[in-house]
């Protein structure tokens, strides 16, 4: 096998707690195995990325990154046709995309968890309540948001108002809304856990120099090095979990950054690579016994496939804003994130500051535009200020990752294809997402707005979701796969809904859920 270059050295024919991916998922369930005396290996398939490598430049940083491997994508979504190779925009190195991320860590609502029962029948949508309630993930939410340090909970101080955030805030006000507030987000506003307090630098979206935001990088990983316990293998690229003859994983085989296969024995494998790279991994992984891809009796893999409803209002106004200055994502309203059909549509959204350098802006605020309108744009830059959307997209089972039979990746290997297509809901509620940002800025005198549609997906999730009855889903209330005993799902793949919240709270507090039952399994012998 490859040597470790980071902790233990765990031997290939030793059974071992596999982890693939390194991620909020991946990384949580790697601390928490370890803090109980667990030995874990995870393979991570990117490099290992730390501050000092981090470059404050925005297109260098995402080449840095990125998950840039060939993708494809199909469907009726604006993606196919603006950024037909990036479907997703996730990063590639040990911590995953904790480690470029806004930081935002609001909770599921209550009726969130059971969106089938409260919403009832949505046409062409493939709802399902949750096998798990908001009381049952209370606790391990507190878990989160204490390692986290997310703000506004817990005595935590909230970050200060950046420019961004009081045009933001006096728009809301005026508008009527309530309930805003500079988080809570997982960037310190003072020093917490060993990190340092924000330094407002505008830039920490793609990688935190300074480290006062949470990252699985920053935290996790480092303490799970010290336990001894963590063997970490950075560009190891999983490209098959195998079984034997009764269909239990036994190990899992990688290729690592010179294209050798290694193959690393395994007692419990936990999937944690992204919704779209779990799923493929699950496809690539069919034998015999499992025809249609590992733990897929039920057709499921893949499916239902969830992105977030997203899109970004931009206002213009007189003077400057600045909104490069401060924290990227500064603050939030919560107003809109609850269930009312009288708004024409089911579930809720979020709406968020966010700001994009002028490289990005150039790219992203209106891809393929070009001319005066364009150029109007982006001379405003510094007048801006801008507003993204987050909220409910509706499952459906056409909505899914798939093996491309024609596309190869540069392993040889049939590359994900994504197809998506917007639900009526999605439309509707994205409509009135940008309706309600523009008078957010129409009520502080903005000058113009302009609408930007979602950019390549951040929040990929439900392609292995989680369901009472195998029948309807993949994975069990405990991330346990249907099929088999010791494989375990351990990121958004697993979310039956979406919900409207930026999802990265819920996956580490259903790993922090994950790891207990996993050690008391093992305690057992039960796995």
């Amino acid at each position: 096998m490859a040597g470790s270059t980071n902790g233990a050295r765990i031997e290939a024919e030793e059974d071992a707690v596999v982890i693939i991916g390194s991620g909020a998922g991946g990384g949580t369930l790697a601390h928490e195995l370890t803090g109980r005396g667990i030995p874990v290996v995870v393979l991570e398939a990117g490099p290992q990325l730390t501050g000092e490598d981090y470059v404050n430049d925005e297109w260098e940083a995402f080449n840095q990154m990125a998950w840039l491997d060939p993708r494809t994508t199909s469907g009726s979504w604006r993606i196919a046709r603006d950024f037909p190779n990036l479907p997703a925009w996730i990063v590639k190195a040990v911590g995953g995309t904790t480690t470029h991320w806004s930081g935002a860590t609001p909770r599921f609502k209550s009726h969130e968890f059971k969106a089938r029962s409260v919403y009832g029948r949505v046409d062409d949508a493939d709802l399902l309540d949750w096998p798990i309630s908001l009381q049952e993930l209370e606790p391990y939410y507190d878990l989160a948001e204490q390692a986290m340090g997310s703000t506004h909970v817990h005595g935590r101080k909230p970050l200060p108002a950046n420019n961004n955030y009081k045009v933001f805030a006096n728009g809301a006000e005026r508008v009527g809304y309530r309930f805003y507030a500079t988080g809570p987000y997982a960037t310190n506003a003072e020093e917490y856990d060993g990190r340092p307090a924000s330094i407002q630098d505008g830039f920490n979206f793609q990688g935190d120099k300074n480290g006062s935001k949470w990252s699985i990088m920053v935290r996790e990983i480092p303490r799970a090095l010290k336990t001894g316990l963590l063997d970490l293998r950075p560009e190891s690229q999983a490209v098959q979990i195998t079984h034997d003859a009764e269909g239990t994983v036994d190990a899992v085989l990688y290729l690592d950054s010179e294209g050798n296969l290694h193959r690393q024995r395994a007692k419990v494998v936990c999937v944690a690579a992204n919704a779209i790279e779990t799923s493929r991994l699950l496809l690539l992984s069919a034998t015999p016994a499992f025809p249609d891809g590992l733990a897929n009796s039920s057709g499921q893999v893949g499916r239902h496939y969830m992105r977030h409803l997203t899109g970004t209002v931009w206002g213009q106004f007189e003077n400057p804003v600045r909104m490069n200055r401060g924290e990227t994502m500064a603050g939030v309203i919560c107003d809109e994130s609850l269930h009312d059909p009288d708004r024409g549509f089911a579930g809720g959204y979020y709406m968020e500051t966010i700001s994009l350098g002028p490289a990005f802006m150039a790219a992203f605020a209106e891809p393929g535009a070009w001319g005066p309108d364009f150029t109007r744009l982006i001379d405003a830059y510094a007048n801006t200020a801008g507003t993204w959307i987050v909220g409910e997209d509706m499952p459906q089972a056409s909505n899914r990752v798939t093996l491309n039979s024609t596309v190869k990746d540069q392993n040889g290997l049939p590359v994900p294809n994504v197809h998506y297509d917007d639900h009526p809901n999605d439309v509707a509620m994205r409509e009135h997402a940008y309706g309600q940002g523009e008078k957010v800025y129409q009520a502080v005198d903005a000058v113009s707005t302009h609408r930007t549609p979602p950019y390549p997906s951040t929040h990929n999730l439900g392609t292995t979701r989680m369901s009472e009855r195998p029948e309807e889903g993949v994975v069990d209330r405990w991330g346990r796969t249907h099929d088999v005993s010791n494989l375990f799902i351990s990121d958004g793949s697993v979310f039956t809904t979406g919900a409207a919240a930026n999802p990265t709270l819920t996956i580490v507090a259903l790993a922090i859920r994950q790891a207990e039952y996993i050690a008391e399994q093992l305690r057992a012998q039960s796995l």
